[in-house]
């Protein structure tokens, strides 16, 4: 029977992947063979908590280590530091793995003592980190930080990166046309699952799951009764209230969980289309329309920034979703590894893209037709600033109504949308 591999130096090559390349750490993830939940946290942790990690090993550490020793490193501070794992097992099987790694037996004698001190002193260690900057002690970049303090105040701002580092919850979002909530939560109850309604539940039912439950595993997975969604996805559906009947286009859908909203808001009468550009996006739309039990939306692959390469000149939506690619900030408790990609450089960037995006896909519009603008972002830029600003170099369209998810207020993910009207 083949040994398996020391979980800890799994987890430290993800994060020397993504420290060296930049490499999305879910991606790795997603190929996981063993201890999948321990190195997912293991993972996450380290890249959420980088520059805490970062202030002790400086404080520590005289000459930087090797990336792959530093990863290590890291690994297992974090375990030591921020997760309930026995103290003994952490420090020896992340010293067994930088041992592991050719010219690690150097490596593995610091890693061992700062491992043992980081126990011996962790409550001194975490009355110092308190008294460090915001951005080191919530683990920010510092340029976010500021920007947030002057856009919503210090508080809010504070409040903000502390939801940030929370561990996410799993939320469900019932598939009302295929199952009755009240049965769908009673087959839940009946599986020893007890789900918490979400406040932010009204014309969709959101549900909390407890910790630790594989989705897969839950009652109704297979038969399409749920999708895996934020209730902060139903503030762009809501504006754009679509209705039985129309022709609606999701010009961004993957992985479809709005297009299967919109899809319930329907009723299954009028035409649907979810576009995407990505085959690898187009294929887990494809499965989730297959779960789902929605085959009769349609899919097509395409370009929201040249949408009229796949659509004749006359082809006419009397709705829009524009769910654009955006920076992420409104959802950095579920990707902790979007917090460290936001630059000034960047914002410039997506913004392009992001117009872009919403004067191609305007003019697929029928007269007095609409669209919701939306991101789960939370930077002006993006959002209010971006849509004045079209709004004023399109005369032929208004700017109806925009909502916004704030994440300390709402209890969601962060998002905002934007409906716009062809006049």
């Amino acid at each position: 029977m083949k040994k398996q591999k020391n979980s800890r130096l799994i987890a430290a090559e993800i994060v020397f992947q993504w420290l060296e390349h930049q490499d999305f750490p879910d991606r790795s993830l997603a190929k996981l063979k063993q201890d999948h939940a321990f190195i997912l946290e293991v993972v996450n942790g380290v890249v959420r908590n980088r520059l805490k990690l970062q202030w002790l090993e400086t404080k520590w550490v005289k000459n930087e280590p090797k990336l792959i020793f530093k990863a290590i490193l890291w690994v297992g501070l974090y375990q030591i530091l921020f997760m309930k794992v026995e103290d003994y097992a952490a420090i020896n099987e992340t010293v067994q793995a930088a041992k592991e790694r050719p010219g690690g037996l150097g490596p593995a004698k610091l890693i061992n003592a700062i491992l043992r001190r980081a126990q011996r002193e962790k409550d001194d260690l975490f009355k110092s980190l308190e008294s460090q900057p915001d951005y080191i002690r919530l683990s920010h970049p510092e340029f976010l930080m500021e920007r947030w303090k002057k856009t919503y105040g210090e508080a809010d701002a504070v409040a903000l990166a502390e939801w940030n580092n929370e561990p996410p919850s799993t939320i469900l979002r019932i598939e009302q046309s295929a199952v009755d909530a009240a049965e769908f939560i009673d087959k839940l109850r009946e599986a020893d699952i007890e789900p918490l309604l979400h406040p932010y539940s009204d014309k969709e039912i959101f549900l909390v799951l407890p910790r630790g439950i594989p989705v897969k595993k839950v009652p109704g997975y297979d038969e399409g009764w749920f999708t895996v969604q934020d209730p902060a996805t139903s503030v762009s559906v809501d504006l754009l209230a679509p209705r039985p009947g129309e022709t609606v286009l999701d010009a961004c859908a993957a992985p479809g969980g709005k297009t299967a909203m919109i899809a319930g808001r329907m009723d299954r009468r009028g035409e649907l289309v979810a576009m995407d550009l990505h085959d690898d996006r187009i294929r887990v739309l494809e499965e989730n329309k297959k779960r789902l039990k929605l085959d009769w939306i349609a899919t097509v692959k395409g370009d929201a920034r040249k949408p009229q390469a796949v659509f004749s000149n006359d082809r006419k939506f009397d709705a829009i979703l524009l769910d654009v690619p955006c920076l992420n900030t409104g959802v950095f408790k579920r990707r902790a590894d979007a917090r460290w990609r936001v630059t000034e450089e960047r914002i410039e960037t997506i913004t392009k893209l992001q117009y872009e995006i919403l004067t191609a896909c305007s003019e697929l519009l029928a007269e007095k037709g609409r669209l919701v603008y939306s991101t789960c972002s939370l930077e002006p830029e993006e959002n209010e600033e971006l849509v004045t600003r079209w709004i004023a170099n399109h005369s032929g369209f208004r700017l109806v109504k925009t909502g916004k998810a704030f994440p300390p207020d709402s209890g969601t993910d962060g998002a905002f949308a934007a409906l716009i009207r062809k006049k």
